[in-house]
Parts: C-alpha cells; sequence; structure tokens
C-alpha cells in the first residue's frame, strides 16, 4: 500500500505535444511494477513539467492514484498520512475554527513549511488560520482537501531541493498533485463508512471522465468528489454546574433530568463538501500547446463548542432556560485557475508561460447561541465575518539541453521568474456578533454585573479589528543539472525574492549523487531556504470566549502586541542537510534511506499566553476590556530538527500464489530549540515569559517524532487483501494552558491495524470492504485535572496523532468506463 521512489513510472516528466500524450499512455493506471534501474536518468527539459524527475540528487517519493484509493479514505491529506511515514496528520484538527480545515505535515515541521503544488504551480493558500492549540497551530497552508481523489493522477513528495526548484518557502519540502491526462475514458465510484461507535456515517461519490481535443494529443480531463459527514461525539461527561439551586436552596430537578451527557466539544460536526476540478491541453502544431487546470470547492460545516449551561452567566435563561449549546459555523467557496502556453523552440529551448489566480472566502457564523449583553433583544445565529485569502501568480520557466566536449552528458540550464500578489481580508461580521449592548446579567446571584460581549462560542470580527492587506513578490530562479563523470551528477540552484513589505531574500541549493552501480547510488543536499509570514499570520485577530473566560489573538503589529512587547514579525531561514541512498539490490526491490537535518532561525510561534491584571490593565489601555489572557505570533526561537526516513518496497511472485507486495517505510524526526531569541523588556519588567513550556510543548510535542508501518498486498486472481500496521511515537496533550505539568498529557504510542479486502466483480467492476484501526483501538485518557479544566469533556487528547474515534469501516464499489 506504501509508494517509494521506484513504486510506479506514472512520474515521468512531461514535455510537450504529442510526446507527453505518449507519455501518458505509457503511465496508465493499469502499468505493472517492474524492476527500475536506480541510475540518474539523462538531464531532461524541466521547463514544461508537471512532474519532478525521479531517481536524481532530489529524494522524490511517488503515490500512485490507485494506492491512495485503497486506504479506504476520502481525504488526500488522510491517504498520504496512512501511506507516507514522514507525514503527519491527525484526523481531529482541533477545536473551534481547526476543525474547519485538516493539514498536514512533512518531517515534524509546521504545515505552512510545507508548499504545496498542482502540476508543478503554486497552489493558493487557505483563509484559515489555526489559531487553536495543536500540530497545526498558528498555520495557514494550503488545503490539499479541495482537490478531487478521482482527478489525482499522482502525488510526489518531494523532501529536498524543493526550495530551488518551487519556492524559497518549501522549508521541509514539497507535496506535488499532479492530475490526470487522459485522453478517454473515466471512472465512477461510491463508498459508505461510519465509525464502530455507530456515528460519524459518511458518504462519499466520485467521479471522472475524459475526452478527447483535437487530433493531436489534446485531452480534457473533468473530475468531481461529493462528500457527506455525520457528526461524531467522544467527550466526557460534563463536571460542572448545570442549573442555578432554587430559590429555597435546594437543587433544581432540572439537572438529574437533563444528566451529563451534554459536552459535544470533542467530536466533530457535520461536513457537505463538493469538489470539481478540470485539467486539459490542446495542441497548437507540433511544437507549442494551450493548457488549463482549475478546481472549484464548496464546503459547509459546523463544528460543536462548549456547552453553556443554564447556571452560566453567557447564557440568557429567558432565551435558553436548558443553557445552550453553540456551534461554529463555516461556508466556504474555493477556486484556482490556472491557464498557460508551452511549447520549444527550435526542439531546443523548452518553455512554459502560465498565469494563476486562486481564492479561499470563508463565511463563518455561530449558530444556536446568545450575546448577553443584548438580553432579550439577543439574535440566537451571527454571522462572525469572513477571511478571504488571494493569490495571483504569473511567471515564466525556460530550459534548454547544451552539449558541450568537456563533460559526458549535456547540461540542462532552466531559469525563470514570477510575480506574485498576495492579499488578505478579515469582514466584519453583523454588529451583534461583536458589540457589546450594554445590557447587564439579567438574573441569577450576579445579576446586574456586566458580562462577556459578543456572540458566545465565537465573537465576530468588529470593524476597527477588521483589514485588508497584500504584498507583491517579484522571483526569480535559475537551476543547473550536469554530470562531471557518466556516473556523477550535480545540481545547482539559485533563487531571489523580493518582497514589497520585507527585505529580498537570496536562497539556493547545492545536490549531487553518485551512481556506483546500475542497483546503487548515493546522494546528498544542502539547501536555504527562506519563509515569510503570511498575511493571516500578520493580521489575524480573534477573541475566543469559554464559559469561564476570554483569550485574544492580537496581530503582531497592532498597539495592544507591541504594548505587551512586540516588535513586529519576520520571516523563518532555514538550512538543511541531507544525505541518502537509492539501490536496487535486486529486481522488484526497492529501498530508498535519508538522513536530514534542517535548522530554522527565527521559527514563527505563538507567544505564551500572557495573563494577570498588569496585562489586563495594558490591555483596557489600549481598549482592549473583558480580555483575560492574549498572545501574538513572534519569532521567539531557533530550532533544529534531526531526522531520517528509510522505503522498502519488494514485489515476488510466489508459485501458484498470485502477487505479493510488501512495504516497509520509517520515519524519525526529532526538533528541539537550539537558542532563544531575547524576551521583550515589558515582559521581563512584569516578570512574564515570552515562550513558557507550555508554548514550547505545543510547538515540538503535538506530533510524533517517530512512525513506523508495514504493509502488505496481496493480489490472487480477482481477489486482492491488504494489510498495514501503523505505529506512531508518543505525543503530548496540554488540555489548558493553567494546568500542572503532572497534569499533562504522554500519549501513548498507538498501533493501528488496517485492512482491506477487494474483489473485480467484472474486469470493470471492483468492489471492497475495510476497517481502519480494525481493532478499535483508543489514546490512554488524560488525568482527571486535564478533563475538568474544560467542564469534563477532554477525556482523550484531542491532538492524538491516531485520532480518538476508535474503529472506522467503509464499503465502497467502483466502475471504470
Amino acid at each position: 500500500m506504501f509508494a517509494t521512489e521506484g513504486a510506479t513510472a506514472r512520474a515521468a516528466t512531461a514535455t510537450t505535444g504529442t510526446q507527453a500524450r505518449a507519455q501518458a499512455l505509457q503511465a496508465s493506471p493499469s502499468a505493472k511494477a517492474e524492476s527500475i534501474s536506480v541510475t540518474g536518468s539523462q538531464t531532461v527539459n524541466r521547463a514544461g513539467s508537471v512532474s519532478t524527475r525521479q531517481h536524481s540528487t532530489t529524494s522524490v517519493q511517488v503515490i500512485s492514484a490507485d494506492e491512495l484509493k485503497n486506504t479506504g479514505q476520502t481525504n488526500v491529506i488522510a491517504a498520504l498520512e496512512q501511506l507516507a511515514p514522514s507525514v503527519s496528520s491527525p484526523s481531529f484538527s482541533g477545536i473551534g475554527a481547526n476543525g474547519f480545515v485538516r493539514t498536514m505535515q512533512l518531517r515534524n515541521l509546521s504545515a505552512d513549511q510545507t508548499l504545496i503544488l498542482v502540476n508543478g504551480k503554486r497552489r493558493h493558500r487557505s483563509s484559515n488560520v489555526n489559531i487553536n492549540s495543536g500540530p497545526n497551530y498558528g498555520t495557514e497552508p494550503a488545503d490539499l482537501a479541495l482537490i478531487p481523489m478521482s482527478a489525482i493522477d499522482h502525488v510526489e513528495v518531494i523532501e529536498e531541493g524543493a526550495t530551488a526548484l518551487y519556492g524559497q518557502d518549501a522549508i521541509a519540502g514539497a507535496v506535488n498533485i499532479v492530475l490526470k491526462h487522459n485522453t478517454s475514458g473515466g471512472s465512477f465510484s461510491i463508498q459508505d463508512s461510519g465509525y464502530y461507535a455507530g456515528d460519524g456515517v459518511g458518504v462519499d461519490g466520485a467521479a471522472d471522465y475524459a475526452v478527447k481535443l483535437g487530433h493531436s494529443g489534446g485531452y480534457l480531463d473533468f473530475a468531481g468528489q461529493v462528500t457527506h459527514t455525520q457528526p461524531a461525539n467522544r467527550s466526557g461527561p460534563y463536571t460542572g454546574s448545570t442549573f442555578l439551586p432554587l430559590a429555597n436552596g435546594s437543587p433544581d430537578p432540572r439537572a438529574a433530568a437533563m444528566g451529563t451527557d451534554i459536552n459535544r466539544i470533542l467530536g466533530s460536526g457535520r461536513t457537505m463538501l463538493e469538489t470539481f476540478s478540470m485539467n486539459g491541453a490542446l495542441p497548437l502544431g507540433h511544437n507549442m500547446e494551450l493548457y488549463t487546470t482549475d478546481t472549484y470547492s464548496h464546503r459547509d460545516v459546523t463544528t460543536p463548542q462548549a456547552v453553556r449551561t443554564q447556571s452560566n452567566d453567557s447564557t440568557v435563561r429567558a432565551l435558553y432556560p436548558l443553557g445552550f449549546a453553540p456551534q461554529m459555523g463555516m461556508t466556504e467557496n474555493d477556486f484556482e485557475v490556472t491557464g498557460g502556453v508551452r511549447g520549444s523552440f527550435r526542439k531546443a529551448w523548452h518553455w512554459d508561460a502560465f498565469v494563476t489566480f486562486g481564492r479561499d472566502d470563508e463565511r463563518d457564523s455561530t449558530l444556536n447561541s446568545d450575546n448577553p449583553t443584548y438580553g432579550l433583544a439577543s439574535q440566537k445565529n451571527f454571522y462572525d465575518g469572513s477571511y478571504v485569502n488571494s493569490e495571483f501568480d504569473s511567471g515564466f520557466k525556460i530550459s534548454r539541453n547544451f552539449n558541450t566536449a568537456l563533460l559526458p552528458k549535456p547540461i540542462n540550464f532552466e531559469f525563470g521568474g514570477d510575480y506574485r500578489h498576495e492579499s488578505y481580508q478579515l469582514i466584519a461580521g453583523e454588529t451583534q456578533s461583536w458589540a457589546n449592548g450594554g445590557v447587564a446579567i439579567l438574573d441569577g446571584p450576579h445579576a446586574g454585573n456586566p458580562t462577556t460581549a459578543g456572540a458566545s462560542g465565537h465573537i465576530g470580527t468588529s470593524p476597527e479589528n477588521a483589514s485588508a492587506t497584500s504584498r507583491d513578490i517579484y522571483e526569480g530562479h535559475a537551476n543547473l543539472d550536469f554530470y562531471l563523470t557518466p556516473k556523477w551528477e550535480w545540481s545547482l540552484g539559485g533563487r531571489v525574492a523580493s518582497y514589497s513589505s520585507m527585505a529580498t531574500v537570496e536562497t539556493g541549493s547545492v545536490a549531487t549523487r553518485y551512481n556506483f552501480t546500475r542497483r546503487f547510488a548515493i546522494r546528498a543536499n544542502f539547501n536555504t531556504g527562506y519563509r515569510p509570514p503570511t498575511l493571516g499570520e500578520m493580521n489575524y485577530y480573534l477573541t475566543i470566549t469559554s464559559p469561564t473566560y476570554a483569550s485574544a489573538q492580537l496581530p503582531s503589529n497592532s498597539n495592544g502586541a507591541r504594548a505587551l512587547g512586540s516588535s513586529g514579525l519576520s520571516g523563518e531561514y532555514s538550512r538543511s542537510y541531507s544525505i541518502g541512498i537509492d539501490s536496487t539490490p535486486v529486481n522488484n526491490m526497492h529501498i530508498t534511506a535519508n538522513l536530514y537535518r534542517i535548522a530554522i532561525n527565527d521559527r514563527i510561534a505563538n507567544t505564551t499566553k500572557f495573563g494577570g491584571s498588569a496585562v489586563e490593565n495594558i490591555l483596557a489601555g489600549q481598549g482592549i476590556n473583558g480580555v483575560q489572557y492574549v498572545q501574538y505570533f513572534a519569532n521567539p526561537v531557533n530550532t533544529v530538527t534531526n531526522g531520517g526516513d528509510v522505503n522498502f518496497d519488494y514485489t515476488f511472485h510466489p508459485r501458484h500464489a498470485g502477487t505479493v507486495r510488501v512495504n516497509v517505510g520509517v520515519n524519525f524526526s526529532d526538533t528541539e530549540i537550539g537558542s532563544y531569541n531575547a524576551t521583550p523588556s515589558v515582559l521581563q519588567n512584569l516578570n512574564l515569559s515570552y515562550f513558557n513550556n507550555v508554548a514550547k510543548s505545543v510547538l515540538l510535542d503535538s506530533s510524533p517524532r517517530n512512525r513506523e508501518t508495514l504493509g502488505v498486498l496481496w493480489n490472487i486472481g480477482r481477489l486482492s487483501v491488504s494489510v498495514q500496521e501503523q505505529r506512531y511515537g508518543q505525543t503530548v496533550f496540554i488540555a489548558s494552558p493553567s494546568l500542572a505539568t503532572k497534569d499533562w498529557t504522554l500519549t501513548r504510542p498507538g498501533y493501528i491495524t488496517n485492512l482491506e479486502v477487494g474483489y473485480n466483480v467484472f474486469d470493470r467492476w471492483h468492489i471492497a470492504a475495510g476497517a481502519n484501526n480494525l481493532f478499535n483501538y483508543y489514546p490512554n485518557h488524560t488525568s482527571q485535572a486535564a478533563a475538568a479544566s474544560y467542564s469534563g469533556a477532554f477525556i482523550y487528547p484531542y491532538s492524538s496523532p491516531y485520532g480518538f474515534f476508535g474503529g472506522y469501516y467503509y464499503i465502497k464499489s467502483s466502475i471504470r468506463f
């Protein structure tokens, strides 16, 4: 079930016109695994390529569409996490807005330190900034889940050299989604699934269809996917007070009738996702073609928030006599359009010119809630505002092979340039979502006292916190690939980027590969990179309310953040080193192994949550009232990641027993803080920690430092059986920043078994049934104090890398036509 660098021939580099179509046909899904030489390929054209060349100085792991489908996952991120040990992505992304978009991490680094590409072109980011604690804390990455699974031909995980090849910000690497490019045929599949516990039931339907354009290999591939899932809940029993006592002091009898099964926040909500894509090319003569890649997605999702009981002062009891359970809602519209023309000049110069525009528009709401400062006039549903991220990218690439008598093979020279315009908007919500209506608590023991303003569960964006920012980026790059001897390959790359709001930054890479034999090669890489803070990270403003307190995420340039020591947000500089092997010891066996070190200066992370009377007074002086805790994005630390990965696959043919393929994958990535940057003087004077142990643990320990996988795929006749065993290393979960260290949860290592049995009823009709987490494995419980910190809800660590929902079954059917 796992792909390595030699797993498929589908990563053949695409060139132009009829030659590209021929390569695509040779790389059809029915192609059989063969012995692949590790010898570095002749230098090739990169200008019009949608794929990254395998078996070169760059480490590339290729995962086919069939392997993605065989996981039983309907989300490409979830499928990648199951197939590639260097990828981690918890099935539960977190509470609040974190639950809207699933993210992935590569080599245990932050989610937005991985560059996402579609057909070799940069993918725009999501507008969702993950602001709640967890593995994706403080990130704003692109959302792979908005690309239909049915559209994907293969996925490339590029782990070295990506900063020079594709963009400075590919510090951890890059993931390239290569879409189907067929000239005919299609498929349709449907899948039904759910958790063993009986909730989280989902239905997924996907289809793709290809048509021929013209008579010279043109194509147009359409794909779509619709996924609907129902809520699932694993919250613990409510431990707080549910009803105020009666006038005579006796308990309210409604408390016993209601019970304690009212928490829902440790669970997923309802999701409806529709995605669509179109990928096509039309040759214009023999040396040029037009191409387009387009995607559109619509998502509607609700996520549960902390319950507000009748006894809580944020509850307008006349409106909700039994209390209420607010939900966050999000409606998202996302699209990206790429158009370009590529070709060759005199069969020597290869070129590609393109324009891409992507936009993600997220409209947030708070549902089944109130604004207690409006009393009986409060709404119950609120429009909280919108977050909009857009990116315009135009560029070109040109390459040529040069023959020289000094070198044994042609030199490949590739260069190009880009202009990118990025913008980010925070649009204000309706008045009651954020405003203070001036009404005090209406009844109860605290009647007449003030209470927290804004929609309970999620406060909307006020006009004064709304913003619209943009920046321009001018970028140029060059790459040189050559052989010093017939067996010794070198790659040199450089990239310069000028940011309108920051300094010009130069980065580069040096890589080499030596092919000792056709079955064994060694390679080494050195890369530098630079990731600027996203506009969302720089400008995001959010107030979060819980039943007992309010906290705020302040923009780093805001007056409130500067009053607490912020000096603005800088970019991250990286240096990475790697060495690895690429080997085919015998036919149908392939082994890759890499060791790497990634040092990142000025790592972007959230500061400690600052609280206390002194902080509240400072905030009040800046017009921020009713907030007990605040934090902002900063550059508090410098980190070093040491790690390695091994991938092994072997296909053999036992006599009269079909074909067996065995896969083993191992990844370990240990990130540590190398040094701390200076603490602002205002925080020192207040005796406040700039980046305390809680912030440190969230950055370093939320994701597993090691992953191991073992898979076996057996095909005999029309029957296929796939078994996979996954091991996840331990993580640390901190339910509340106020908890003592002894009450942090050490999530034990997890052992997850996946099984699928499939059968080809006819040549074109396949049915299968399977289970992920076959033996219904759950993480260990949190401490009593950790659960109590959120009214008993967090009985499991929600950042568990293998989830906390237990076993998951599915049945599916697919037809090719």
